[in-house]
């Protein structure tokens, strides 16, 4: 039973962390908080549901329009919704409070399209399943584990071994060095809100996949789940946030299983709470820059 709980514990923390990585990107380059990455990963999963329903597309196609859509989001909130309040260079938490009504537009517009109630994907998309003894595991279990991994992976060596990737963390280090050795940091911002988004809209169709139902208003919890286990890693530490999203996820999981579900929240933030009153800047500490 416990080897089931852990699996599923597993998957569940694979899409926070790649919720939670996209805020460390941000947060890496801009010491944003982007308060509106949640609605961006909800706008991915309806993206991904409207490539199911209106195209015909396969599970594939659905994580490619979600990826395309909340990219194509993330990039327009940075151009429309941050760039602007920076320039003007005012209050710091301008930007902020700019991403907390970027949000709402961005749920009302889906709850006015989709309207206001849970929608499922179809039954079509239904998962088979494997027993490998006590443990049973479904084709979208593996499949979330295997998108997630592929995605981490994929940000790693981007990150480490590209040119826009040293980029990124030569602006997160600091924007003003980074402009003087030729760097525009307006388009490696604008890029860093286009992957961060792309992985949250991917976290959104599996999200999907995974639970059989979307809703306009899933954003909410789902990215305070990302930031918490942002803040659980360590500020702007891509490698801390993957951590945190697992521990949150296995904390939520194992908390329904041997407590009760009511207490799925509560617990999962309660761990949150215990590890940053004992290692303030969280488990990996916390960075002011993108980790690579």
């Amino acid at each position: 039973m416990l080897e089931q709980q852990v699996l599923n514990g597993v998957m569940l923390g694979s899409t926070y962390a790649l919720i939670a990585i996209g805020y460390t990107l941000i947060f890496g380059v801009l010491h944003l908080v982007h308060l509106a990455h949640g609605e961006v990963f909800m706008v991915g999963a309806f993206a991904g549901l409207m490539a199911v329903r209106f195209a015909g597309g396969d599970v594939f196609m659905a994580i490619v329009f979600g990826l395309a859509a909340a990219a194509a989001a993330g990039a327009l909130v940075e151009l429309l919704a941050i760039r602007p309040i920076r320039r003007r260079k005012g209050h710091s938490l301008a930007p902020m409070i700019s991403t907390i009504g970027v949000g709402i537009v961005l749920q009302e517009v889906v709850a006015r399209t989709f309207g206001a109630e849970q929608v499922g994907f179809p039954h079509r998309m239904e998962a088979t399943s494997w027993h490998v003894g006590t443990i049973t595991v479904s084709s979208v279990q593996l499949l979330i584990l295997g998108v997630s991994i592929v995605l981490m992976v994929a940000l790693h060596l981007f990150v480490t071994r590209t040119r826009l990737g040293m980029a990124m963390r030569a602006t997160a280090e600091s924007a003003s060095i980074a402009h003087t050795l030729g760097i525009r940091s307006e388009r490696i911002v604008l890029l860093t809100f286009v992957i961060a988004s792309a992985l949250g809209g991917a976290a959104g169709v599996l999200v999907g996949l995974s639970f059989n139902a979307i809703s306009p208003f899933m954003g909410i919890d789902m990215g305070i789940k990302g930031l918490a286990a942002m803040l659980l890693g360590g500020l702007g530490n891509i490698y801390g946030a993957m951590l945190g999203g697992l521990i949150i996820g296995m904390a939520e999981v194992l908390s329904v299983a041997y407590l009760a579900s009511s207490y799925r929240d509560a617990f999962a933030f309660i761990i949150m709470i215990a590890v940053l009153l004992l290692r303030p800047r969280g488990i990996f500490g916390s960075l002011h820059h993108v980790e690579g």
